[in-house]
């Protein structure tokens, strides 16, 4: 290859596609936005959000998510793949991976979750599923794309164990497991520095660490200084900057700033890549569209979150009158806006549906309740709506968030619903005491009106088979088995980022560190709505039997930790078992507890199973940043099993004994307390004593022992020499912190 095309192959051709080399039968691959479906854009429209060709539109990640399922998952990225092969796209740009830090956040519903561990699993599933197809993935934004407002220019600023622990291990879980043939950068800046230059996020975590081995490329018009991203480890910039990133190059070559060598290591790996997705390319391939249709509607049934069922209410009666109220029941919201935007190939409308499902014994009426492209109240509507109400056994309520509430692009400026939802169903709850809402949402919202209704389903943005799915969980004809990939707050002034958003400065500090989420929430003990992991059935489940096969490890061995689950319960029915793990007593901050384990388990009524889970060094572990890796302290372990992070039904403790020894030395600035908790720490606290008692200033002989040791543990060794009475005493102390220190 000459220099000139070595260089130009690492800028993209346009916006979708890489540049062909023909002279060395070099074809260009093109890629397409996917996250939850592809969104190849039509010839000659570069970037229209509303002008890509039919796909299947499946469920949001916020909803996939909330299957907790890698079965499904997988399921969805071969179909996607299967797609992306049809269209000729060789690089699907998705999953999206970031953590969910403030529900404001424009883009939560593209996803998955708070929990690092929770959106590792289901993206490793995702990628193995669409990569299985010849078809790669590209795992995004790395990292800390938290939020829409300001992300072009905004720095994130984050402390290390804060940024391994939460932000970057839901990439390094899901690289690991499942390869993906490339990983996306993201626009903002972290610690000082743009992800896409950014050296430390793309070498030495990425590809020394993580050991990634595929490609890095911008997000769309990331890249400022397209010779200082190429040092940092990036392979190529999309979209096509017209030249300019061209001749960055060639001048900093021509400078000696960047070497020809650097150049090739990044077109090696692009190539390896290009040639890959050519070998895998098959023509004329094609799928079944009806077969993904119903896919979609499957996974929106496992995703939809059954949140509230008094008395029973659900699943509704094929009898008497149902009222559909709410103008999404019509015209349903589906899907977020922005770049991940799906033309679906059809959409299943929830009225329609229900009338299906509900058969000729039922009468359903219809009201529309609030207009669409309005907040505002119409007070006919809301009328019309209410007298409707009176009339029914049961109303059913659609209400959600527009398409103009949650975007790429943009953040939410509140939890609320838009005031006509919020205002339709406190005033039919009013009128009717059996009133059951469907939400359509991307992201947590409040409920002021929680008390007053029977009935709530949390659809998220389902898919375009969202009707289907919502009429068969309406009547009982499928089982919720969803649960929250997240928590929802009683409001937003509770979320543990509010103090810190969005900037200033241009700087979003993450001063909550590591207590995102649930790990906030259950820390402090706080109310909230609904919690991490919640969900309910239409049946029961009892959990027994709880057993770990070790009750003490070193932290190099694993432990396996099994218990069995029951179908009380009369339906068939599915039951999410969730694992957490909490060290019982550290020497530095952490969650009260952390999720390490899930598996969703199906059960007809009766029948029961053992799960079995597989606990590594990570389950137990934090980032220590003095000593640049994982630490397991030594010490208790308590394995929870719960339904959600709140409810937890069954424990279990083992003990591990790490096998890395920190060597610090200790001295007389070190405090008491800091030295007591060493390895030699009981011989130390042994030998002080007999120090102390000696001394009348102490008690003599008659010392309270455990009010002198909480007198002094916080005060450095060499500030007890001012309060005893004696000239050797200095030597003494000495010679203890030598036997601690050899």
């Amino acid at each position: 290859m000459t220099l000139e095309e070595k260089i130009g192959l690492l800028v993209g051709l346009d916006m979708w596609h890489t540049k062909p080399i023909p002279r060395l039968g070099i074809d260009s691959i093109m890629m397409s936005d996917g996250p939850h479906g592809l969104r190849k854009q039509k010839e000659g429209e570069q970037s229209g959000i509303y002008s890509s060709y039919p796909a299947t539109c499946f469920p949001t990640a916020s909803c996939l998510a909330s299957t907790w399922d890698r079965t499904l998952l997988e399921k969805v990225g071969k179909a996607i793949g299967k797609e992306a092969q049809a269209e000729g796209i060789s690089i699907v740009l998705g999953p999206g991976v970031n953590i969910k830090r403030t529900p404001l956040c424009g883009r939560n519903f593209e996803y998955y979750s708070e929990d690092p561990y929770l959106a590792s699993e289901l993206a490793a599933s995702y990628i193995m599923g669409i990569q299985s197809q010849g078809v790669g993935a590209c795992i995004k934004h790395i990292a800390a794309n938290n939020q829409e407002y300001k992300r072009f220019t905004i720095n994130a600023v984050i402390d290390e164990r804060t940024l391994r622990e939460i932000y970057l291990a839901a990439f390094e879980g899901a690289i690991k497991k499942a390869k993906p043939w490339a990983v996306m950068s993201a626009y903002n800046k972290l610690n000082g520095e743009y992800c896409s230059h950014n050296t430390f996020l793309l070498t030495d975590i990425l590809r020394k660490e993580f050991g990634f081995e595929g490609i890095v490329i911008s997000d769309w018009g990331a890249v400022h200084d397209r010779a200082k991203a190429l040092l940092a480890g990036l392979d190529l910039e999309m979209p096509s900057s017209k030249g300019r990133g061209e001749k960055q190059l060639k001048l900093a070559l021509e400078k000696g700033m960047i070497s020809e060598d650097q150049i090739n290591e990044a077109v090696k790996r692009l190539l390896t890549t290009i040639f890959k997705a050519l070998e895998n390319k098959k023509e004329n391939f094609e799928f079944d569209k009806e077969e993904h249709h119903r896919l979609a509607e499957e996974i929106a049934t496992e995703g939809i979150v059954l949140l509230k069922n008094e008395d029973g209410i659900l699943p509704l009666k094929r009898e008497g009158v149902i009222g559909i109220i709410g103008a999404f029941a019509k015209h349903p919201q589906f899907e977020g806006g922005g770049s991940s935007r799906v033309n679906p190939t059809k959409v299943d409308i929830p009225f329609d549906e229900i009338v299906k499902v509900a058969g000729d014994r039922c009468t359903i009426l219809y009201a529309d309740g609030y207009k669409l492209d309005s907040d505002r109240t119409d007070d006919a509507l809301i009328a019309e709506a209410k007298e409707l109400a009176r009339n029914c056994n049961v109303a059913v309520i659609f209400a959600g968030l527009p398409e103009n509430c949650e975007s790429e692009g943009y953040d939410r400026k509140d939890l609320n619903m838009p005031e006509n939802h919020n205002k339709l169903i406190e005033e039919i709850a009013n009128t009717n005491q059996n009133v059951v809402v469907v939400l359509m949402n991307g992201a947590p919202v409040e409920m002021p009106w929680i008390e007053k209704i029977k009935g709530l389903f949390e659809c998220y943005l389902a898919g375009q088979a969202v009707g289907s799915a919502i009429a068969k969980l309406l009547f009982g004809e499928a089982n919720p088995c969803g649960r929250l990939p997240e928590t929802f707050p009683l409001k937003l002034s509770h979320n543990p980022a509010y103090l810190n958003y969005p900037e200033e400065k241009g700087n979003v500090e993450y001063r909550e560190g590591i207590f995102i989420g649930y790990r906030y929430y259950d820390k402090k003990g706080m109310d909230v709505l609904f919690p991490f992991g919640y969900g309910l059935s239409y049946t029961t489940f009892e959990y027994y039997d709880l057993k770990v096969d070790k009750k003490e490890i070193k932290d190099n061995e694993t432990v396996t930790v099994s218990v069995k689950i029951k179908n009380t319960g009369k339906l068939k029915g599915k039951e999410v078992v969730q694992l957490y793990v909490r060290d019982v007593e550290s020497s530095v901050i952490r969650p009260e507890k952390e999720l390490k384990g899930f598996e969703k388990v199906e059960l007809a009524p009766g029948e029961e199973k053992e799960v079995m889970f597989v606990l590594n060094k990570r389950a137990f572990a934090y980032y220590d940043t003095e000593l640049k890796d994982w630490y397991v302290e030594s010490g208790e372990f308590e394995i929870l099993i719960g339904k959600s992070s709140r409810e937890i039904v069954l424990r279990e403790k083992i003990k591990v004994e790490s096998t890395v020894t920190i060597k610090k030395r200790y001295t007389l600035e070190s405090t008491f307390e800091e030295v007591a908790r060493s390895p030699k720490g009981k011989e130390f606290v042994e030998g002080l004593i007999e120090i102390l008692k000696t001394n009348s200033e102490f008690g003599g002989e008659n010392v309270d022992v455990e009010h002198m040791l909480n007198m002094v543990k916080d005060l450095p060794l060499e500030n007890l020499t001012l309060f005893v009475n004696d000239e050797n005493f200095a030597s003494k102390l000495s010679n203890l912190l030598q036997r601690v220190n050899e």
